[in-house]
């Protein structure tokens, strides 16, 4: 692709000038990315695909469920028992660079072709470079893929040159921590507090928001690295307007955020409460698991009103084809039952006693019955007003009770006066 603005055209001069890798670079990739294989036969002899040293293991469990360490060549290694004799695998390699001041992002992919017996065969080639401005602009050169006939998003053509490239997603799907060392950075990252921990980003994402954001490099130079984590695990740009005022009040206070994912969940609470979030009183608790608990089940006592306050409008409606059963009450002198008549009674009865009868007043078909002994709820009866008999009787968490047979047995006997109500 050609340069279609003079930052294109900067970066393309520029990455004339970007050094080859070195050698260190490539046998660093060696033992370092790859992850060697030792092949275990069914016998227990242990073979190191790097070197070719051979050894009689500990037994099965241990060979294979714990990393072992070829006693030769020292490299640490993943034992699999398994009759093959070739292992072909691809990692990619990350180097850090800069160059005519950009931050240059390069992607390496690493190839090995281990044979058994046999010193193992390396290839590498790169593939991508990520190409950022102090500014945060960025470019992308890459080789070719292939776009037909694979499922594989990174099926590089390898002897393709690397050139300027339209953005596209899959380059941003090409991740690796596996990072070089020696890393090179332009000053402008250098001052952003950057230390070289990734914190689980993709690189490109992390310096373009410390490169553009003053509040990213807030968070690095005063040690709250896991918000920042956390933040950019949600997304940046969508988030930091969200906690920022709250963020400064910590700094401030130098309060000290252990659990990042908590104290953004609390904050999100307080938001909705509609609480000062400008307060240190509410944004640095002394205990924020006690505080965030408390606050959540304040919100789910607010949902379920809203909830309730929705389900309400539904009143009119359920009257209109109830309200004839009403007042129908019926008891064998130790358990009574009676009609629920609104739909506030059926969701509370379904919040009381765990179950899901709390959505069941929208049912045209059914009727909604309630047993209790001295007062205390001990199940819900559904009854069919097509069938006239008894669907389901549910205790707590929708258990039968000790007097399940009788309920049902007197609600049985009592269908003559629901069907009388019924025809009225």
């Amino acid at each position: 692709m050609k340069p279609k603005n003079k930052f294109q055209q900067r970066v393309v001069e520029a990455s004339k000038k970007l050094p080859k890798l070195t050698n260190e670079q490539i046998e660093w990739s060696k033992n370092n990315v790859i992850e060697h294989i030792g092949r275990r036969t069914d016998k227990g002899k242990i073979t190191c695909t790097k070197c070719g040293h051979s050894w009689q293991g500990v037994g099965y469990l241990v060979d294979t469920l714990t990393d072992s360490d070829c006693p030769n060549c020292k490299t640490k290694l993943k034992v699999k028992t398994t009759n093959k004799r070739v292992f072909r695998t691809n990692y990619y390699m990350t180097i850090i660079t800069a160059c005519e001041g950009y931050q240059v992002v390069r992607s390496i992919m690493v190839k090995c072709t281990a044979r058994v017996g046999k010193l193992p065969e390396y290839e590498h080639s790169e593939v991508m470079q990520r190409w950022i401005a102090p500014n945060g602009k960025y470019c992308t050169f890459a080789k070719l893929r292939q776009t037909m006939g694979t499922m594989y998003y990174d099926a590089w053509i390898h002897y393709t040159p690397l050139e300027l490239r339209r953005e596209n997603d899959v380059y941003n799907r090409i991740f690796t921590d596996v990072v070089y060392p020696r890393q090179k950075l332009i000053p402008e990252l250098k001052r952003t507090g950057f230390k070289k921990a990734f914190h689980g980003q993709k690189l490109l994402d992390m310096f373009r928001t410390l490169l553009t954001d003053s509040r990213a490099e807030t968070l690095l130079k005063t040690g709250y690295t896991k918000l920042f984590k956390r933040i950019m695990d949600s997304g940046w740009e969508r988030n930091i307007d969200n906690y920022w005022q709250s963020i400064k009040i910590c700094i401030r206070n130098g309060y000290t955020i252990k659990d990042a994912t908590l104290w953004c969940d609390y904050i999100d609470l307080l938001r909705f409460f509609g609480k000062d979030l400008h307060s240190a009183k509410y944004v640095c608790p002394t205990d924020l698991k006690a505080e965030h608990d408390r606050y959540v089940i304040k919100k789910a006592k607010a949902d379920a009103e809203q909830e309730l306050e929705k389900q309400l409008e539904k009143e009119s409606d359920y009257r209109q084809a109830k309200e004839k059963f009403f007042g129908l009450m019926f008891s064998d002198g130790v358990i009574s039952i009676r009609v629920l008549e609104s739909v506030a009674e059926i969701i509370l009865e379904g919040k009381l006693m765990h179950h899901c009868v709390g959505s069941y007043h929208s049912k045209t078909d059914s009727l909604i019955l309630s047993a209790c002994i001295d007062g205390k709820k001990i199940e819900t009866i559904e009854v069919s007003l097509t069938q006239l008999q008894v669907i389901q009787s549910r205790g707590v968490c929708n258990k039968n009770t000790k007097y399940h047979d009788r309920i049902i047995n007197l609600v049985t006997q009592n269908i003559p006066l629901i069907e009388k109500r019924l025809v009225a």
